[in-house]
């Protein structure tokens, strides 16, 4: 019975330390430093939220960009990779069935950002490659020219790791809103 009161009180304490007070602290200097992404970076349509900058999203139109596969289905509560290793049946089936989705063959070679998912399966962005793998078949089904989609791709992409990565991605839910936008 003696030791019953110092362990609650130092498991309060813990617990004030550890999960109240560290929680606030790491809330805090991310809405001083980054409050667009410590809130989630929304994108916003005409008052609406539409989703995030940071998590994929499911499209599945013709008339849209398509992200990369998804482990969790694209749902971020269950945000993980799958866990099966490369020669999963599973595994081969979803890239096959990705494959012909695309429409590649051995002369049309599709990039492989848009056949295999990311670590966490929601990776909102796709190599510029991808982006431009997919623009005849959003061009045809929007009844825009090539050109201009290519534009359109070309002007959305962004370099982030500078000289140590150069390869340019594109944000999938933000070049389906740009898409949208060109429509209107």
């Amino acid at each position: 019975m003696q030791y019953i009161l110092p362990s609650i009180r130092l498991w309060l304490v813990t617990f004030l330390v550890c999960v109240v007070l560290y929680t606030a602290l790491i809330l805090g200097f991310a809405q001083g430093i980054t409050p667009y992404s410590a809130n989630g970076s929304i994108i916003e349509v005409g008052g609406r939220a539409v989703g995030s900058k940071l998590v994929a999203q499911k499209f599945t139109s013709p008339r849209y960009f398509w992200p990369r596969p998804s482990a969790p289905d694209y749902n971020a509560m269950g945000a993980a990779g799958s866990n099966k290793s490369p020669t999963s049946p599973d595994l081969t089936r979803r890239a096959e069935d990705t494959i012909a989705a695309y429409g590649a063959t051995a002369a049309n070679p599709i990039p492989a950002d848009l056949v295999a998912a990311s670590g966490g399966g929601l990776d909102p962005h796709i190599s510029l490659a991808g982006a431009l793998y997919q623009v005849d078949r959003v061009a045809k089904a929007r009844g825009l020219t090539v050109t201009a989609m290519k534009q359109l791709v070309e002007g959305q992409a962004i370099s982030v790791g500078g000289t140590l990565a150069p390869e340019r991605i594109v944000n999938v839910l933000e070049l389906n809103l740009a898409l949208d936008r060109l429509a209107q």
